[in-house]
């Protein structure tokens, strides 16, 4: 009913600020050379019309942001008292600018701190687990946790940020697949298949497929970043649910260990997942146009129905100028926009791609669930 819903209404504009109006959207860096059409749909008929972040607010109202990655739970371990929902400077995101940022859902991950001993993993990934579930529910006016693409939606007409509790690391597992099911449970929805004996540089073990296939079963998404080619390749030929990259861009604009090279993200389109290009400047590049480059880029190999956002705020890493929090969206929308990106495209990569994914996961783990028990 939810995704009926969806098709039927747009989203209330509840608790939205206005937009902002500092005069006309000027491109970085100077104008763009004249924009190619896409080849994967008709021109907008209402380019021209409006200039690119007006038009970008508007895109945006209809088909938010679905942040792909977002380091908030560690980075409010931190701290002693906080308030996303009056706003809250020691941290990159709050309600605030989440609202500024029109971001209508957000994928808080669970990774753990690099060195944690291998016997904490678990009870390090609960206690994060935890913490996001009690800061949703602190902040009931802004956030609300979906477990499924029907909550999501639900979220976003009901004018909050939709929380989805993952990418959690696969070293939380402890090489059980009833700890999957547990955590499953408690709201996770997305692992990351690296960092650990069953998902290497040589593969998925026995262990690693039938973890895949438990998660299909499941609906918790699979997560390839930072995994190995021999890892990504399996996956991808074993999954039945997309699969996602929640932190990776083109390694082929810059040759960082997390962004895909060419050959895997046509693998990756080909297969209908999602890379989710992060607004990080060491794996991207130092400005808003570089990111524009790898979405150009990623969109160009992949498909423009496999590529999203990752914010990677509060992670630790730092971010390309002008996009220093949840709040610099629109801009990036309005830079693609002026390269002559067509809205379907733009409403695929905010909104529809990772939509798609939560969905499919859905159906696929209620069918399998029909057929079969742990």
């Amino acid at each position: 009913m939810a995704d009926l819903q969806d098709e039927l209404h747009d989203p209330p504009e509840v608790h939205e600020p206005p937009v902002p109006r500092t005069g006309p959207y000027v491109p970085r860096g100077g104008p763009d050379p004249q924009p190619q059409p896409s080849a994967h749909a008709e021109p907008d008929p209402g380019a021209g019309r409006a200039d690119p972040l007006e038009r970008a607010y508007a895109l945006l109202g209809r088909c938010p942001v679905a942040d792909g990655y977002s380091g908030l739970p560690r980075a409010l371990r931190e701290l002693p008292w906080y308030d996303l929902q009056l706003g809250e400077s020691a941290v990159d995101t709050d309600v605030p600018r989440l609202r500024r940022g029109r971001v209508g859902a957000l994928f808080c991950a669970l990774h753990l701190p690099e060195g944690l001993a291998s016997d904490r993993a678990l009870g390090a990934t609960l206690e994060q687990l935890d913490l996001a579930r009690a800061v949703v529910a602190a902040h009931p006016e802004g956030l609300r946790l979906a477990r499924t693409a029907g909550e999501v939606l639900d979220a976003r007409n009901c004018g909050r940020v939709a929380v989805v509790l993952g990418p959690a690391t696969a070293a939380a597992l402890d090489g059980s697949l009833a700890v999957l099911r547990v955590l499953h449970s408690l709201g996770l929805r997305v692992l990351t298949l690296a960092g650990t004996s069953w998902a290497s540089e040589a593969g998925l073990t026995r262990f690693g497929e039938e973890a895949v296939r438990e998660m299909n079963r499941l609906g918790v998404l699979a997560d390839l970043s930072g995994a190995s080619d021999a890892t990504i390749g399996r996956a991808l030929a074993l999954s039945r649910t997309p699969v996602l990259a929640t932190r990776s861009a083109a390694r082929a604009l810059r040759p960082h260990p997390d962004n895909l090279p060419d050959g895997l993200l046509a693998e990756l389109g080909a297969a209908g997942g999602v890379c989710m290009v992060p607004l990080a400047a060491e794996q991207t590049g130092p400005a808003l146009r570089d990111v524009a480059d790898h979405l150009d880029h990623v969109r160009a190999v992949a498909g423009p129905g496999s590529v999203a956002l990752s914010g990677t705020y509060d992670s630790g890493a730092a971010h390309p100028q002008g996009l220093a929090d949840a709040s610099g969206y629109p801009h990036l929308i309005a830079e693609l926009l002026d390269r002559g990106w067509p809205e379907p495209d733009l409403a695929l990569l905010t909104w529809g791609n990772v939509q798609r994914a939560l969905r499919t996961a859905d159906f696929t783990a209620r069918a399998a669930q029909e057929r079969k028990g742990p």
